[in-house]
């Protein structure tokens, strides 16, 4: 057996190292998902009347913009000022990989994890925020009548999908005794004593 086989099946049957790298590509898919909801489904919400019923707009304004529910919305979103060209390449760069993990898991379970990899989860992070609070700030707060008149601070806004990635990532990939912590103050408002 070559030396670089031998580290393959060492890398994949050694529990710690196998968990954290699968721990690791699940997260990162599963920021991927969070990612594309805030770019597909948050725009197919805005135009959903009752249940699934489209306003014809939708089709119209967003899906004719390309074939790919996707990249049609990402188009919406830049026509909207959300994002920009940057920010697509960021997306591609983002999905590539996603494709690559999801597709070459096993293989990547075997060898080191791609070393862009942080770098990607952290463009990841940064434009499912970006897009997140433009929702909030532009759309969300600018409807709401309670805040007519009142100036909000873009950057005092934490989206709900950007908060709960934090916590995903808190729990999941945090020290033992900060990520029980969650779990640990959930049970003890939900279980008081009566």
């Amino acid at each position: 057996m070559s030396d670089k086989t031998e580290i393959s099946w060492e890398n994949f049957l050694n529990p710690a190292t196998l968990r954290p790298r699968l721990i690791t590509v699940s997260v990162y898919i599963a920021a991927f998902e969070l990612l594309k909801s805030a770019i597909v489904v948050r725009i197919k919400d805005f135009y959903t009347f009752g249940v699934d019923r489209f306003d014809p707009e939708y089709q119209a304004e967003v899906l004719s913009k390309n074939g790919s529910p996707v990249y049609a919305s990402l188009e919406w979103l830049k026509e909207m000022h959300a994002i920009d060209d940057t920010d697509v390449a960021v997306f591609e760069g983002v999905k590539d990989l996603r494709n690559k993990l999801a597709h070459e898991l096993t293989g990547m379970l075997l060898r080191e994890l791609p070393a862009e990899l942080a770098e990607r989860f952290a463009e990841m992070v940064s434009l499912l925020d970006k897009i997140e609070r433009w929702w909030v700030v532009s759309v969300e707060i600018s409807m709401n009548p309670e805040f007519e008149g009142k100036e909000v601070d873009a950057e005092n806004v934490i989206p709900g999908p950007v908060m709960g990635l934090q916590l995903l990532l808190n729990i999941v990939l945090g020290p033992e005794d900060e990520s029980k912590k969650y779990f640990d103050e959930f049970i003890k408002q939900t279980h008081r004593e009566e």
